[in-house]
């Protein structure tokens, strides 16, 4: 049976934000955010995550049972139980589950962030009601999370779905995992600075390159088209492995004018089909979907058991002071 109550927390480049969740709740019932301290090491966000659930953990009524899930930039071996391939590179080979527990005192599910935001954009988002759901985060990074019949489907080794390190060009920019040219480099928000400059441009946010490729910059529209282009060929490879019913775009690129949009045309050609009948999405749910996965983790998505869950949560969330 799942617990009554469930802590979700998100720990991201920037910030950690943790969630509370009923067990019949269709919102949060409170919500912390705080800086994520990057390039401070290890323990320091193992202390941060712990402060974090502690604070909701005091906001459960009269200290009842409630599961903790904890979504990474990186995923846990199946082989040694440490973390691995994280862009967040002070977690790499660490026991971080270990490590949670044994500060807390109880169990702690962790899960790669991409799956936690794939889960809960099929359970409660644009992917609801499809059987196969794959979830793509365009943003500091790229990651992806298949979820198949309402479970996350990891994989023997922890890694379905991480499209993000496929390579397109091997000749291309290096990328933190040792190798180049990944689908990362290209399509993230630094991939687009990273373009811009090298077409003649200067530094800027890919949210203002994108605005310039409106405003007929010829850089930037070069910049623009380029990418797009990328983006249709490397999610085509995905397709045509997978064949999801459903993508769901999420991450800040995501929100890119007509990137969505133009998604079915740019995959056209690379296709191993007549037609493109997947269904390509924007995200439902919002910058919290990471979160809320990670509480519903809480209901055992990411292990073999199928569980009930709740409504989609669409109401204001609360900070806890």
């Amino acid at each position: 049976m799942s617990p009554a109550w469930r802590i979700g927390i998100d720990l991201g480049g920037t910030k950690i934000e943790g969630a509370l969740l009923g067990d019949e709740a269709k919102s949060p019932l409170a919500r912390l955010r705080i800086p994520t301290p990057r390039g401070a090491g290890y323990e320091p966000i193992i202390e941060a995550i712990v402060g974090v659930a502690r604070e909701l953990l005091g906001c459960v009524p009269g200290g009842a049972p409630a599961s903790i899930g904890v979504g990474i930039p990186g995923t846990i071996s199946t082989t040694h139980g440490r973390v691995k391939n994280a862009n967040t590179t002070e977690l790499n080979g660490r026991p971080l589950r270990a490590d949670l527990e044994e500060r807390l005192g109880r169990p702690v599910l962790c899960e790669n962030d991409a799956n936690c935001f794939a889960l809960a954009e099929a359970l409660h988002g644009a992917g609801t009601g499809a059987r196969c759901v794959f979830g793509v985060i365009l943003g500091t990074g790229v990651g992806g999370g298949i979820v198949l019949d309402g479970r996350i489907w990891s994989g023997a080794q922890g890694i379905a779905g991480e499209w993000g390190h496929m390579i397109l060009d091997r000749s291309g920019p290096p990328c933190y995992c040792g190798r180049n040219g990944c689908v990362e480099t290209f399509l993230s928000g630094p991939g687009i600075t990273r373009a811009y400059l090298a077409a003649g441009g200067d530094e800027r946010p890919a949210e203002e390159i994108w605005r310039r490729a409106g405003e007929a910059d010829p850089r930037a529209k070069t910049v623009v088209e380029e990418y797009k282009s990328r983006f249709g060929y490397a999610l085509a490879q995905m397709i045509n492995l997978v064949d999801p019913d459903v993508v769901v775009l999420g991450g800040g690129v995501s929100n890119s004018p007509g990137l969505a949009d133009e998604a079915r045309e740019r995959i056209r050609p690379h296709i191993f089909n007549d037609e493109v009948l997947t269904d390509i999405r924007r995200h439902a749910i919002g910058d919290s979907a990471g979160v809320l996965g990670a509480a519903w983790l809480g209901g055992g998505t990411s292990g073999p058991h199928p569980v009930p869950f709740g409504g989609y949560p669409n109401s204001p969330l609360e900070e806890v002071q």
